[in-house]
Protein backbone atom coordinates (compact mmCIF):
# COMPACT_ATOMS: atom_id res chain seq x y z
CA UNK A 1 0.00 0.00 0.00
CA UNK A 2 2.63 2.44 0.76
CA UNK A 3 4.39 2.32 -2.78
CA UNK A 4 1.08 2.64 -4.50
CA UNK A 5 0.60 5.56 -2.71
CA UNK A 6 4.27 6.93 -3.27
CA UNK A 7 3.05 6.41 -6.79
CA UNK A 8 0.18 7.97 -7.27
CA UNK A 9 1.61 10.93 -4.88
CA UNK A 10 4.60 11.24 -7.16
CA UNK A 11 3.10 11.08 -10.42
CA UNK A 12 0.79 13.67 -9.84
CA UNK A 13 3.59 15.71 -8.19
CA UNK A 14 6.32 15.70 -11.31
CA UNK A 15 4.64 13.67 -14.09
CA UNK A 16 4.65 9.94 -14.86
CA UNK A 17 7.74 10.19 -16.94
CA UNK A 18 9.92 11.65 -14.22
CA UNK A 19 7.87 9.49 -11.44
CA UNK A 20 9.16 6.52 -12.72
CA UNK A 21 12.50 7.56 -12.75
CA UNK A 22 12.20 8.57 -9.52
CA UNK A 23 10.55 5.77 -7.76
CA UNK A 24 13.27 3.51 -9.36
CA UNK A 25 15.81 5.48 -8.48
CA UNK A 26 14.27 4.98 -4.75
CA UNK A 27 13.61 1.29 -5.00
CA UNK A 28 17.81 1.09 -5.92
CA UNK A 29 19.06 2.75 -3.17
CA UNK A 30 19.38 -0.43 -0.95
CA UNK A 31 21.03 -1.98 -3.94
CA UNK A 32 23.76 0.46 -4.93
CA UNK A 33 24.70 1.49 -1.32
CA UNK A 34 27.52 -0.82 0.21
CA UNK A 35 27.02 -2.00 3.51
CA UNK A 36 22.90 -1.44 3.65
CA UNK A 37 21.17 -4.10 5.37
CA UNK A 38 17.87 -5.11 4.46
CA UNK A 39 15.16 -3.82 6.43
CA UNK A 40 13.16 -6.89 7.68
CA UNK A 41 9.81 -7.44 5.97
CA UNK A 42 7.99 -8.78 9.55
CA UNK A 43 7.99 -7.84 12.93
CA UNK A 44 9.07 -10.18 14.96
CA UNK A 45 8.21 -10.07 18.89
CA UNK A 46 9.13 -12.50 21.61
CA UNK A 47 5.97 -14.28 22.96
CA UNK A 48 6.97 -16.14 25.86
CA UNK A 49 10.50 -17.27 27.97
CA UNK A 50 11.52 -19.95 30.22
CA UNK A 51 14.14 -21.88 31.04
CA UNK A 52 16.19 -22.39 27.91
CA UNK A 53 12.84 -21.69 25.95
CA UNK A 54 12.10 -18.70 23.81
CA UNK A 55 8.42 -18.73 21.90
CA UNK A 56 8.72 -16.17 18.67
CA UNK A 57 6.20 -15.13 15.96
CA UNK A 58 5.58 -17.82 14.35
CA UNK A 59 7.11 -16.52 10.46
CA UNK A 60 8.81 -18.77 7.48
CA UNK A 61 12.07 -17.29 8.95
CA UNK A 62 11.47 -18.19 12.52
CA UNK A 63 10.15 -22.12 11.53
CA UNK A 64 13.38 -22.47 9.55
CA UNK A 65 15.80 -25.84 11.65
CA UNK A 66 18.82 -24.75 12.52
CA UNK A 67 21.02 -22.18 14.14
CA UNK A 68 20.47 -18.63 14.42
CA UNK A 69 20.71 -15.52 15.76
CA UNK A 70 17.88 -12.96 17.46
CA UNK A 71 19.21 -9.09 17.17
CA UNK A 72 16.99 -6.47 18.81
CA UNK A 73 17.80 -3.06 19.94
CA UNK A 74 21.40 -1.26 19.88
CA UNK A 75 23.20 -5.05 20.40
CA UNK A 76 20.84 -7.33 21.92
CA UNK A 77 21.90 -10.71 20.40
CA UNK A 78 20.81 -13.71 21.77
CA UNK A 79 21.22 -17.66 20.17
CA UNK A 80 18.47 -20.06 19.26
CA UNK A 81 18.38 -23.89 18.25
CA UNK A 82 16.21 -26.68 17.74
CA UNK A 83 12.72 -26.64 17.07
CA UNK A 84 11.14 -27.48 20.66
CA UNK A 85 7.12 -27.05 19.55
CA UNK A 86 4.59 -24.77 17.08
CA UNK A 87 1.41 -23.58 17.13
CA UNK A 88 -0.92 -21.25 14.64
CA UNK A 89 0.91 -17.78 16.25
CA UNK A 90 4.49 -18.98 17.77
CA UNK A 91 7.18 -21.02 17.29
CA UNK A 92 8.84 -22.28 20.45
CA UNK A 93 12.82 -22.40 19.93
CA UNK A 94 15.80 -23.65 22.18
CA UNK A 95 17.71 -20.37 24.09
CA UNK A 96 21.06 -21.68 23.56
CA UNK A 97 23.28 -18.29 24.29
CA UNK A 98 21.86 -15.12 25.52
CA UNK A 99 24.60 -12.88 25.01
CA UNK A 100 23.91 -9.19 25.12
CA UNK A 101 21.03 -7.34 25.81
CA UNK A 102 17.69 -7.89 27.88
CA UNK A 103 15.11 -10.35 25.93
CA UNK A 104 11.54 -9.99 27.33
CA UNK A 105 8.21 -10.80 26.48
CA UNK A 106 7.06 -8.24 23.57
CA UNK A 107 10.77 -7.54 22.60
CA UNK A 108 10.51 -6.63 18.48
CA UNK A 109 13.38 -8.43 16.91
CA UNK A 110 14.61 -9.69 13.90
CA UNK A 111 15.92 -13.35 13.25
CA UNK A 112 19.30 -13.64 11.47
CA UNK A 113 22.53 -15.51 10.11
CA UNK A 114 24.59 -14.05 13.05
CA UNK A 115 24.87 -16.44 15.41
CA UNK A 116 28.88 -15.77 15.81
CA UNK A 117 29.47 -11.19 16.52
CA UNK A 118 33.33 -9.88 17.45
CA UNK A 119 36.33 -11.03 16.09
CA UNK A 120 37.96 -14.24 16.21
CA UNK A 121 39.41 -14.53 19.59
CA UNK A 122 36.68 -12.81 21.12
CA UNK A 123 33.86 -14.83 19.28
CA UNK A 124 35.56 -17.93 18.91
CA UNK A 125 38.75 -18.12 21.22
CA UNK A 126 41.04 -18.27 17.66
CA UNK A 127 44.40 -16.64 17.70
CA UNK A 128 44.57 -14.01 14.97
CA UNK A 129 45.61 -10.67 14.24
CA UNK A 130 44.95 -7.59 12.66
CA UNK A 131 46.53 -6.96 9.26
CA UNK A 132 45.92 -4.91 6.14
CA UNK A 133 46.27 -5.53 2.01
CA UNK A 134 46.96 -2.19 0.26
CA UNK A 135 44.51 -1.72 -2.53
CA UNK A 136 44.29 0.85 -4.62
CA UNK A 137 42.39 3.00 -2.79
CA UNK A 138 44.42 2.41 0.47
CA UNK A 139 44.11 -0.06 3.23
CA UNK A 140 41.90 -2.27 3.62
CA UNK A 141 41.70 -3.89 7.03
CA UNK A 142 42.04 -8.01 7.42
CA UNK A 143 42.34 -11.24 9.60
CA UNK A 144 45.03 -13.28 9.84
CA UNK A 145 44.21 -16.78 11.55
CA UNK A 146 47.74 -18.81 11.37
CA UNK A 147 48.45 -22.44 10.03
CA UNK A 148 51.21 -24.43 8.80
CA UNK A 149 49.88 -25.16 4.73
CA UNK A 150 51.30 -23.36 2.20
CA UNK A 151 47.57 -23.30 1.04
CA UNK A 152 45.84 -19.74 2.17
CA UNK A 153 42.46 -19.45 2.19
CA UNK A 154 40.61 -15.85 1.28
CA UNK A 155 37.10 -15.07 3.34
CA UNK A 156 35.01 -12.74 1.18
CA UNK A 157 31.77 -11.64 3.10
CA UNK A 158 29.01 -10.57 1.14
CA UNK A 159 26.65 -7.20 1.15
CA UNK A 160 25.43 -6.24 4.54
CA UNK A 161 27.09 -8.08 6.50
CA UNK A 162 30.61 -7.95 7.50
CA UNK A 163 33.51 -9.85 8.16
CA UNK A 164 32.12 -11.85 11.13
CA UNK A 165 29.65 -13.62 7.88
CA UNK A 166 33.04 -15.80 8.04
CA UNK A 167 33.53 -16.88 11.72
CA UNK A 168 31.30 -20.43 11.73
CA UNK A 169 33.91 -21.67 8.89
CA UNK A 170 37.10 -20.59 10.83
CA UNK A 171 37.05 -23.51 13.04
CA UNK A 172 37.27 -26.25 10.42
CA UNK A 173 40.08 -24.20 8.61
CA UNK A 174 42.36 -23.83 11.71
CA UNK A 175 41.49 -27.53 12.39
CA UNK A 176 42.81 -28.25 8.70
CA UNK A 177 46.05 -26.15 9.91
CA UNK A 178 44.91 -23.40 6.89
CA UNK A 179 46.24 -20.44 7.16
CA UNK A 180 43.18 -17.50 6.75
CA UNK A 181 42.62 -13.61 5.36
CA UNK A 182 39.35 -12.49 6.27
CA UNK A 183 38.69 -9.02 4.13
CA UNK A 184 37.47 -5.96 3.78
CA UNK A 185 36.57 -4.13 0.62
CA UNK A 186 35.67 -0.90 -0.77
CA UNK A 187 32.21 0.60 0.69
CA UNK A 188 33.25 -1.41 3.92
CA UNK A 189 33.34 0.27 7.55
CA UNK A 190 36.86 0.30 7.71
CA UNK A 191 37.88 0.62 4.22
CA UNK A 192 38.35 3.28 2.30
CA UNK A 193 34.63 4.39 0.22
CA UNK A 194 33.93 3.96 -3.43
CA UNK A 195 35.08 6.89 -5.34
CA UNK A 196 30.94 7.38 -5.64
CA UNK A 197 29.59 6.02 -2.98
CA UNK A 198 28.06 3.34 -4.79
CA UNK A 199 28.65 -0.64 -4.99
CA UNK A 200 29.51 -2.39 -8.28
CA UNK A 201 28.64 -5.58 -7.19
CA UNK A 202 32.09 -7.28 -7.67
CA UNK A 203 33.26 -4.77 -11.66
CA UNK A 204 35.36 -3.01 -8.57
CA UNK A 205 35.52 -4.45 -5.75
CA UNK A 206 37.40 -7.58 -6.91
CA UNK A 207 40.86 -5.59 -6.96
CA UNK A 208 40.26 -4.96 -3.51
CA UNK A 209 40.35 -8.71 -3.11
CA UNK A 210 43.23 -9.42 -5.92
CA UNK A 211 44.89 -6.95 -3.04
CA UNK A 212 44.45 -9.24 -0.47
CA UNK A 213 45.72 -12.69 -3.03
CA UNK A 214 48.66 -10.56 -3.14
CA UNK A 215 49.03 -9.78 0.76
CA UNK A 216 48.44 -13.56 1.26
CA UNK A 217 51.50 -14.74 -1.42
CA UNK A 218 53.65 -11.88 -0.34
CA UNK A 219 53.47 -13.17 3.13
CA UNK A 220 54.57 -16.97 2.75
CA UNK A 221 51.37 -19.00 0.43
CA UNK A 222 51.86 -20.51 -2.47
CA UNK A 223 48.54 -21.15 -3.71
CA UNK A 224 45.56 -19.40 -2.81
CA UNK A 225 41.78 -20.75 -1.98
CA UNK A 226 38.64 -18.15 -2.44
CA UNK A 227 35.82 -18.35 -0.33
CA UNK A 228 33.15 -16.02 -0.86
CA UNK A 229 29.27 -15.59 0.13
CA UNK A 230 26.19 -14.25 -1.92
CA UNK A 231 28.04 -11.28 -3.99
CA UNK A 232 31.34 -12.09 -2.15
CA UNK A 233 31.11 -15.42 -4.22
CA UNK A 234 30.71 -13.99 -6.53
CA UNK A 235 33.61 -11.32 -6.34
CA UNK A 236 35.46 -14.19 -5.62
CA UNK A 237 34.85 -15.58 -9.24
CA UNK A 238 36.08 -12.26 -10.74
CA UNK A 239 38.98 -12.06 -9.09
CA UNK A 240 39.43 -15.72 -9.90
CA UNK A 241 39.28 -15.07 -13.54
CA UNK A 242 40.43 -11.69 -13.32
CA UNK A 243 43.31 -10.72 -11.20
CA UNK A 244 47.28 -11.14 -12.57
CA UNK A 245 47.63 -13.88 -10.01
CA UNK A 246 44.86 -16.00 -10.91
CA UNK A 247 47.07 -18.92 -11.85
CA UNK A 248 48.29 -19.27 -7.92
CA UNK A 249 44.45 -19.33 -7.11
CA UNK A 250 43.67 -23.41 -6.70
CA UNK A 251 40.50 -23.59 -4.97
CA UNK A 252 36.81 -21.97 -4.93
CA UNK A 253 34.24 -22.14 -2.42
CA UNK A 254 31.35 -20.27 -3.46
CA UNK A 255 28.52 -19.81 -0.62
CA UNK A 256 24.63 -18.72 -2.27
CA UNK A 257 26.63 -16.81 -5.51
CA UNK A 258 24.63 -14.04 -7.55
CA UNK A 259 24.92 -15.66 -10.79
CA UNK A 260 21.48 -13.89 -11.87
CA UNK A 261 22.19 -9.99 -11.22
CA UNK A 262 18.37 -8.57 -12.39
CA UNK A 263 16.71 -11.50 -10.60
CA UNK A 264 18.77 -11.02 -7.74
CA UNK A 265 17.88 -7.41 -7.04
CA UNK A 266 14.39 -7.73 -8.39
CA UNK A 267 13.52 -10.32 -5.41
CA UNK A 268 15.82 -8.58 -3.19
CA UNK A 269 13.68 -5.19 -3.27
CA UNK A 270 9.96 -7.57 -3.15
CA UNK A 271 11.54 -9.03 0.03
CA UNK A 272 11.39 -5.32 1.51
CA UNK A 273 7.38 -5.18 0.37
CA UNK A 274 8.06 -3.42 -3.41
CA UNK A 275 5.45 -4.69 -5.77
CA UNK A 276 6.92 -6.88 -8.37
CA UNK A 277 6.58 -4.19 -11.34
CA UNK A 278 8.62 -1.00 -9.03
CA UNK A 279 11.44 -3.65 -8.47
CA UNK A 280 11.65 -4.57 -12.00
CA UNK A 281 12.23 -0.55 -12.09
CA UNK A 282 14.50 -0.48 -9.67
CA UNK A 283 16.88 -3.20 -11.37
CA UNK A 284 16.86 -1.05 -13.60
CA UNK A 285 18.02 2.03 -12.14
CA UNK A 286 20.65 0.24 -10.28
CA UNK A 287 21.83 -0.79 -13.50
CA UNK A 288 21.97 2.55 -15.23
CA UNK A 289 23.47 3.95 -12.06
CA UNK A 290 26.52 1.47 -11.54
CA UNK A 291 27.07 0.69 -15.22
CA UNK A 292 27.03 -2.88 -14.14
CA UNK A 293 28.40 -5.08 -17.47
CA UNK A 294 25.19 -7.80 -17.42
CA UNK A 295 27.09 -9.35 -20.34
CA UNK A 296 30.08 -9.85 -18.05
CA UNK A 297 27.89 -11.51 -15.06
CA UNK A 298 26.42 -14.30 -18.01
CA UNK A 299 29.74 -15.03 -18.82
CA UNK A 300 31.01 -15.47 -15.41
CA UNK A 301 27.45 -17.33 -14.38
CA UNK A 302 28.40 -19.34 -17.24
CA UNK A 303 31.84 -20.55 -15.76
CA UNK A 304 33.38 -19.87 -19.19
CA UNK A 305 36.57 -18.52 -16.94
CA UNK A 306 36.60 -21.29 -14.22
CA UNK A 307 39.63 -23.36 -14.67
CA UNK A 308 40.17 -24.62 -10.80
CA UNK A 309 38.10 -27.25 -8.45
CA UNK A 310 34.78 -25.05 -7.00
CA UNK A 311 32.60 -26.20 -4.46
CA UNK A 312 29.47 -24.21 -5.11
CA UNK A 313 26.94 -24.37 -2.13
CA UNK A 314 23.66 -23.03 -2.48
CA UNK A 315 20.03 -24.16 -1.52
CA UNK A 316 16.98 -24.21 -3.61
CA UNK A 317 14.63 -22.22 -0.96
CA UNK A 318 17.08 -19.87 -1.38
CA UNK A 319 14.62 -16.44 -1.55
CA UNK A 320 17.61 -13.86 -3.62
CA UNK A 321 19.87 -16.01 -5.79
CA UNK A 322 17.45 -18.56 -7.99
CA UNK A 323 18.70 -22.03 -7.73
CA UNK A 324 18.25 -22.57 -11.20
CA UNK A 325 21.80 -20.25 -12.21
CA UNK A 326 23.53 -22.78 -9.56
CA UNK A 327 22.48 -25.75 -11.10
CA UNK A 328 22.96 -24.34 -14.51
CA UNK A 329 26.29 -23.21 -13.39
CA UNK A 330 27.20 -27.05 -12.61
CA UNK A 331 25.72 -28.58 -15.55
CA UNK A 332 27.55 -26.41 -18.18
CA UNK A 333 30.61 -27.05 -15.94
CA UNK A 334 30.48 -30.33 -14.50
CA UNK A 335 34.35 -31.04 -14.62
CA UNK A 336 35.53 -28.47 -12.02
CA UNK A 337 32.12 -27.64 -10.16
CA UNK A 338 30.52 -29.66 -7.11
CA UNK A 339 27.10 -28.21 -6.25
CA UNK A 340 25.78 -29.18 -2.92
CA UNK A 341 22.25 -28.56 -2.11
CA UNK A 342 21.28 -27.51 1.38
CA UNK A 343 17.65 -27.88 1.45
CA UNK A 344 15.47 -25.31 3.59
CA UNK A 345 18.12 -22.80 3.67
CA UNK A 346 17.76 -18.99 2.92
CA UNK A 347 20.52 -16.95 1.47
CA UNK A 348 23.77 -17.21 2.64
CA UNK A 349 21.92 -18.95 5.67
CA UNK A 350 23.38 -22.93 4.73
CA UNK A 351 26.04 -22.86 7.54
CA UNK A 352 22.83 -22.52 10.18
CA UNK A 353 20.31 -24.85 8.43
CA UNK A 354 22.74 -28.08 9.44
CA UNK A 355 26.21 -26.53 11.00
CA UNK A 356 27.83 -30.21 11.15
CA UNK A 357 26.42 -31.47 7.88
CA UNK A 358 28.08 -28.14 5.87
CA UNK A 359 30.78 -28.27 7.98
CA UNK A 360 31.74 -31.50 7.11
CA UNK A 361 31.01 -31.16 3.74
CA UNK A 362 33.57 -28.34 3.59
CA UNK A 363 36.40 -30.30 5.14
CA UNK A 364 35.85 -33.42 2.56
CA UNK A 365 35.74 -31.27 0.02
CA UNK A 366 38.80 -29.58 0.87
CA UNK A 367 41.42 -32.68 2.58
CA UNK A 368 42.13 -33.45 -1.44
CA UNK A 369 43.24 -29.75 -1.97
CA UNK A 370 46.06 -29.35 0.75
Amino acid sequence: MRWQTATITAAAAVGTGAAVLLLGRRVSEQTVRPGARPAPSTVLRVHGLAAGRVALTRTPETARPGRYALEWGTGGHAVVGEILGTDVQTVTRRLERAGSGTLEVGTELRITPRVYVGDPMSALALPFSETAAEGELGQLPAWYTPGVRGTWVVLVHGPGADRSQALPVLPVLGSLQLPTLTVTYRGDEDAPASPDGLGHFGETEWRDVEAAVRLALDSGAGRVILYGWSLGATIALQTAARSAWREKICGLVLDSPVLDWPATVRRGAVRTGVPAPLASLGALAAEGRTKVDLADFARLASGADLHVPTLLLHSPADTLAPWAAAERLAELRPDVVSLQAVRGADHAALWNAGPDTYTETLRRWLTPLL
